[in-house]
């Protein structure tokens, strides 16, 4: 299965009204078995999510570029096929 990992970052003048929207989005994306982890940057410059379930990099731009965080202009997203990688316990 393919993972793609989208990123957001902050723009300058960000609005935190859009966290609530944004996070509804996720919550949706989770209801329809596409999103596999999220969560922000402890520093608060943005924050990152693994979406699953989509057939090519182009759906996966699309489903970001649909993200409240996108459409309003509050940050930047980019996402990127993304080969996770299973570890055993004590490795990075």
């Amino acid at each position: 299965m393919k993972h793609y990992l989208v990123i957001a970052m902050r723009r300058p003048g960000f609005d935190p009204a859009v966290v609530a929207p944004h996070l509804a989005y996720l919550d949706d994306l989770d209801a329809r078995g596409l999103l596999a982890a999220s969560g922000p940057f402890a520093d608060g410059s943005g924050g990152a999510y693994v979406l699953r379930g989509l057939a090519s990099l182009g759906e996966a731009q699309a489903v970001a570029a649909a993200d409240p965080l996108a459409l309003t202009g509050s940050s930047s997203l980019e996402a990127r096929e993304w080969t996770l990688a299973a570890r055993g316990k004590g490795q990075a």
